[in-house]
Parts: C-alpha cells; structure tokens; sequence
C-alpha cells in the first residue's frame, strides 16, 4: 500500500491533558503520507515530526480582519502542509457555500497548502439517483478557475456514511473513484487523487483496502484514539 494517504481528522475532540498521550503514539511514525488534522491550538505540538500535519479548515480570506479565522498564509508560515475544505459537516452545519469553498482552495493552493477536497452525496440525493449529479456540482464549483490541480486531492466522503457505520459496497466505491477521475480528467485535463472518508475503522479497513484505485483514506472517528489510528495506519502503510 506504497504512498497512500492515510488522513486523520480528529475534529473538535481531544483536550490539553490527553495531548502528549497523543503524539506519543505518533513520535515514531517515520511517514509524510500519514498526516494528522487538530484543532488549530494544537498544531504547533504536532509539528518537527516524520509525519505531515493538516488543519481541518481554512479561512476564505488572506489576512486582515477577520476575527477568530485562521489563513492559509499563517497556516503554512509555521509549517502545515495540508488543508481540509468542503467538510460536509461544515456545509451542513455551518452553510459554508460551494463559492466559499473555492475562495478557500484558492487561498491555500496560493499559500502552498495541498487541499483535502471534501465532496458527497447525502442519504436523500443517493435515493434519488443524484450522486454523480451532486459530486459533478461540488467538484466544478470548489474548482472553479483553477488550471493545476497537482496539490488537489479528492476526499469522496457520502454524508449518509459519517459517523453512521454504514459504507458504500466496493462496487460502489470503484464506480464513484472511476467517475470522480474521469470527470476530473474531462473537466480540467488534470488527473488527481482520490481517497475515500467516512465510517472508516479498524475493523473495515482491510476491505477498503482492496480497492487498488484508491489513493488514500480521510478517517474521521477513529483517529480520535490514537490506538485505533494507529492500528490503522500498520495495515495500510
């Protein structure tokens, strides 16, 4: 499983005492393709490792005020090498808009950030046969006037999947991959990677690991122990 991403967003868990209990687990790993998404207070203690680290969010805004918002700029100054956009749950919950989304790849890919691009279907969509409809939407927009996507990852990420334990069929995935490519590659004469988020766990992954096609994995939940992260990450990499 050579150079697959293996990306965990611990989300907004973890508190200041269990920190070092954290990167403990982590101070051996001796890999740039695992990366590790904190909050924003606790990215200066995952930093100087063998391994890369990753903001769950970005600001749409370069600088100024924008109070409470961090920025691709400050992101990358003191060392982040990636960034996660379009997080469903922040669609969702927090209306982040498809114009918003493309401000923020553009912020980061000008700052050097690679972005995590999130994408999905809902539960409702999926019923209704509008998945690729939906994925083609999402991908034009956050993409929008963008030439090179060499630093441009996909992170295929169904919202009915997160945090449910419910994921797509191998089939599926390897149909939804093969689409996202070649739309990619339609659309932008680009290829990019893709890799897959949501319900992923220690017990599920060596299914999903079948699947050649797959560049990489967004995990979500089971990042948030360390362990299980870990036990990850040994049978993928």
């Amino acid at each position: 499983m050579e150079n697959k991403l293996i990306i965990g967003n611990i989300k907004m868990n973890m508190k200041f005492g269990e920190l070092a209990n954290y990167i403990e687990h982590f101070k051996n790993i001796n890999n740039k393709n695992v990366v590790v998404c904190p909050s924003y207070i606790y990215i200066p203690y995952f930093l100087n490792y063998n391994f890369s680290v990753g903001s769950q969010n970005v600001c749409a805004y370069e600088d100024g005020g924008y109070t409470g918002e961090v920025s691709a700029r400050q992101l990358a100054s003191i060392g982040v090498e990636y960034a996660i956009v379009g997080h469903s749950e922040r669609r969702i919950k927090l209306n982040e808009s498809n114009t918003e989304i493309n401000k923020k790849v553009k912020n980061c890919l000008e700052s050097k950030l690679k972005v995590i691009l999130c994408i999905g279907e809902t539960l409702e969509e999926s019923k209704l046969l509008k998945k690729d409809q939906v994925l083609k939407r999402q991908i034009r927009d956050a993409l929008f006037d963008i030439k090179d996507l060499s630093n441009v990852i996909i992170a295929y990420e169904p919202v009915w999947s997160i945090g449910t334990n419910k994921i797509p069929n191998n089939d599926e995935l390897i149909n939804t991959i093969k689409y996202i490519k070649e739309l990619v590659k339609d659309l932008y004469k680009n290829d990019i990677k893709v890799i897959y988020g949501g319900s992923i766990n220690e017990r599920n992954i060596d299914k999903l690991k079948e699947i050649k096609k797959l560049d990489g994995f967004l995990i979500g939940s089971a990042s948030i122990n360390p362990l299980k992260f870990i036990e990850i990450i040994e049978k993928i990499a």
